[in-house]
């Protein structure tokens, strides 16, 4: 995925049909997910990229049986995982093209012919930047100004559902016990380390509620992990195998981490106080730089540098 920094393993935890029906039942239309029937989950991933976009994206593509006024039939559903920190407007353009691409793939691979027609598509976008999404979510939106009516039928349309997980709040993700729904409350508590604390909890207390918990305890641990270690976590998470067995031990390396990051707070006030202190000397003009660094303590090169900075 193009500016890929935000990526958190989530392409794995999408690997698992049972995260799949999580999103759905918890963040689709629920007029959609009550027609899935989600033993019939199968998984169809692969990159359908063609040389217009040559960043590498994260995409999942799972087809899923629904049964809609007696006829049973497959919907694909096409999730690309954005993690870019800001919002990317020619995503409805990256769509059309990225489904384009997977019907010429099922044609190709004799999945359907133009006779048999189509599958339907549901294209889902699940972002996780700070900014929130106001990218258009139709491409005939993006035709701008408006078209006369006689044009109109002639544009394209191909509308995404867009799932912004900055968008829920605490409230609205503790009504959905999901381990989803936990790993969307630790992503949003990261920047805060209590809140992460909190979240962490929450989660282990889902996994233990499931009723397959050492697998989605195995898949969750392994997430985590990859994800502090994304957020650049001072924390020693090599003994973590286990968040049921071992969340003690991640707490205690969370506030390690807290403390860590309070201290570095405290330090870089004090450097900024003194690094003032000799601004304001140099304006007076009155100090050589010997005696300034003498007096504030940094070396004559940090002294030399904001000399450099007030004369430019």
């Amino acid at each position: 995925m193009a500016n890929n920094q935000h990526d958190t393993g989530y392409k794995e935890l999408f690997s698992y049909p049972e995260f799949v029906q999580q999103l759905m039942e918890g963040f689709a239309p629920p007029e959609i997910a009550q027609l899935m029937n989600f033993s019939t989950l199968k998984n169809h991933s692969g990159n359908y990229i063609t040389p217009l976009f040559e960043e590498k994206f994260e995409d999942v593509v799972w087809s899923v049986e629904i049964t809609w006024e007696g006829i049973t039939q497959e919907v694909y559903l096409y999730i690309l995982l954005e993690f870019q920190s800001t919002v990317d407007r020619t995503m409805p353009i990256r769509l059309m093209h990225y489904v384009a691409c997977f019907y010429d793939h099922l044609l190709k691979n004799g999945t359907t012919t133009p006779s048999k027609g189509l599958p339907p598509i549901l294209p889902i976008v699940l972002y996780n930047g700070s900014e929130r999404w106001t990218a258009r979510q139709d491409i005939y939106d993006m035709v701008y100004p408006e078209p006369p009516a006689f044009l109109q039928v002639y544009q394209p349309h191909l509308r995404y559902y867009l799932v912004d997980e900055g968008r829920y709040t605490d409230e609205e993700l503790g009504l959905r016990p999901t381990p989803l729904s936990g790993v969307f409350s630790i992503e949003k508590a990261s920047a805060d380390r209590k809140g992460l604390q909190q979240a962490v909890d929450r989660i282990v207390a889902i996994i233990q509620a499931s009723p397959d918990k050492e697998r989605i305890d195995n898949i969750i641990t392994r997430w985590l992990k990859r994800y502090l270690q994304r957020l650049g976590a001072k924390a020693n998470l090599d003994q973590l195998t286990s968040l049921m067995e071992d969340k003690d031990m991640l707490a205690e390396n969370l506030e390690n981490w807290a403390q860590q990051e309070r201290q570095a707070g405290i330090e870089k006030g004090t450097k900024l106080g003194i690094e003032k202190t000799a601004r304001n000397l140099l304006k007076l003009g009155v100090l050589s730089n010997e005696q300034i660094a003498e007096v504030t303590g940094l070396d004559l090169e940090d002294i030399a540098k904001l000399q450099t900075e007030l004369q430019h």
